[in-house]
């Protein structure tokens, strides 16, 4: 399965038995005495150490070992002599796999901004934050799709590519394969798509969930786990314009059932990752303190592993949309006027007033359920009251709403009253509308935005930086 990964090796006991490393070279420095080379293959957050003496390699050689430079290194293990490290490689051979100029390589060993890093997304993962921020990435999908298939969840591949706008609000990437320079019209001059690929308009999916239903009410329990697009001119810390969505669909659960799976799941997949990522995550934490420690200590964040204990460890606070509307009409910032936006009933809540109720009033992530029809998808199940909806929504601290989900309405009448109050044209989901006429059932489901997680665990401001390559306005270079 190809050499040791230098994870491996640090975790070797030294016998001065023969290794050979390969990575890439984060710092070259030179002493009287030695030259030390730290070396990194992405496998984990720490170097590895290779030390030669002076004179013992050629400085044509040397000249060529620096930052950036990819390697391989045959020598012995052996005990550290230095701190921060238990062993190291005294080197016996080094060839350079590819050189990386000093001059125009543009990680060079010192503080750069992640804005600059952005910039560069094609190398960013080779630094700590980076390749930290990675790898937790990895080790929460995995968690998903073991948590899912633990629980007797089929994961189901919804298309990408769709003819029906879930969420209702339009804004979509199109797919075509028309020439734009020579667009076929009808008689009456709008853009003949009969001609298309397709024979009709087609969009990059905004949400797997209506598909995933249809596997729900055969399966019982599927998941799906793929990517979302979003054509929203949004240049915010919070939104992508292409991300990964986690949306379970569950046959027979109903808002409560939901709600135990939701909290079940978060807590699961963040239990995973403090158990699996610890040095990763304690350099991140680092990280932050580091970043935040000209703050006021009333405006720096909790620490990043006491955050994730704090969601595994609390019971989730659940209420109603309703009794979150009187909590916040009766807080301080309410009345000393703090709030950016206004409080009522019927409002769509901020992720101020989310984060008041997780951070300040509750101490604790927040279920709300139950959420004015008016401001929720078509496809939720009305209550009986009429006026709202079996919805929910989890809320974390730092970040706001996590999860959305709801009960499904399964009721024929109550949903295609629905579908036409909300303006969408029954005949674009003739098939969805179809399971509720044959063998409907009560069923629930969530969606969570994988990213959202990501930044949650890392504590990464900006949801830019969780994913390899970000796609917002303007930016596609990667």
């Amino acid at each position: 399965m190809g050499p040791l990964q230098i994870k491996e090796i640090l975790q070797t006991a030294p016998e001065n038995q023969a290794v050979t490393l390969k990575g890439w070279v984060r710092t070259k420095r030179e002493s009287k005495n030695a030259i030390f080379i730290a070396l990194n293959d992405g496998s984990t957050i720490h170097n590895i150490q290779a030390v030669a003496e002076p004179g013992q390699f050629s400085p044509e050689l040397l000249l060529s070992v620096t930052t950036g430079a990819c390697l391989k290194i045959e020598g012995q293990l052996v005990e550290s002599q230095g701190s921060g490290q238990t062993v190291e490689v005294k080197i016996t051979d080094i060839l350079v796999y590819g050189a990386a100029d000093p001059d125009a390589y543009p990680l060079q060993p010192k503080k750069h901004s992640l804005e600059f890093l952005r910039e560069i997304a094609h190398l960013r993962p080779r630094t700590n934050t980076f390749s930290a921020i990675l790898r937790i990435r990895h080790v929460l999908a995995f968690a998903v799709h073991q948590y899912y298939n633990d629980n007797g969840f089929f994961y189901l591949h919804t298309p990408v590519i769709t003819a029906s706008d879930a969420e209702g609000a339009g804004e979509m990437f199109r797919v075509t394969t028309l020439d734009l320079n020579k667009l076929p019209r009808t008689e009456d001059g709008a853009i003949n798509f009969k001609e298309d690929f397709f024979g009709r308009e087609a969009n990059l999916t905004v949400s797997g969930q209506l598909e995933g239903e249809l596997g729900a009410m055969a399966l019982s329990k599927i998941y799906t786990f793929g990517p979302t697009f979003r054509a929203e001119n949004s240049n915010t810390t919070r939104h992508l314009a292409e991300f990964w969505m986690i949306e379970p669909e569950m046959a027979f659960f109903e808002l409560e059932d939901n709600m135990d799976l939701a909290e079940d799941f978060v807590k699961k997949v963040i239990a995973y990752a403090l158990e699996h990522c610890k040095d990763d995550l304690n350099f991140l934490q680092s990280r932050l303190a580091e970043e935040e420690k000209n703050k006021p200590q009333n405006e720096r964040s909790i620490p990043l592993l006491e955050k994730l204990s704090f969601v595994v460890d609390n019971p989730f606070e659940r209420l109603t949309y309703t009794e979150a509307i009187d909590i916040l009409l009766k807080s301080k910032p309410h009345k000393e006027k703090k709030f950016q936006y206004p409080v009522g009933w019927g409002i769509d809540l901020s992720s101020e007033h989310e984060r008041y109720l997780v951070e300040k009033h509750f101490k604790k992530p927040v279920i709300l359920t139950n959420y004015p029809r008016e401001i929720k998808s078509f496809y939720m199940k009305l209550d009986e009251d009429g006026k709202t909806v079996r919805a929910m929504d989890v809320l974390f601290p730092g970040i706001g709403e996590i999860i959305g989900g709801s009960q499904r309405e399964d009721n024929y009448e109550k949903l295609l009253e629905r579908v036409h109050e909300v303006g969408i044209d029954p005949q674009t989901i003739w098939w969805y509308l179809e399971t509720r006429k044959f063998g409907t059932a009560p069923h629930s489901g969530f969606g969570l935005g994988f990213e959202r997680l990501v930044q949650f665990v890392t504590g990464m401001g900006n949801i830019r930086d969780v994913i390899p390559f970000p796609r917002y306005p303007k930016s596609a270079e990667f």
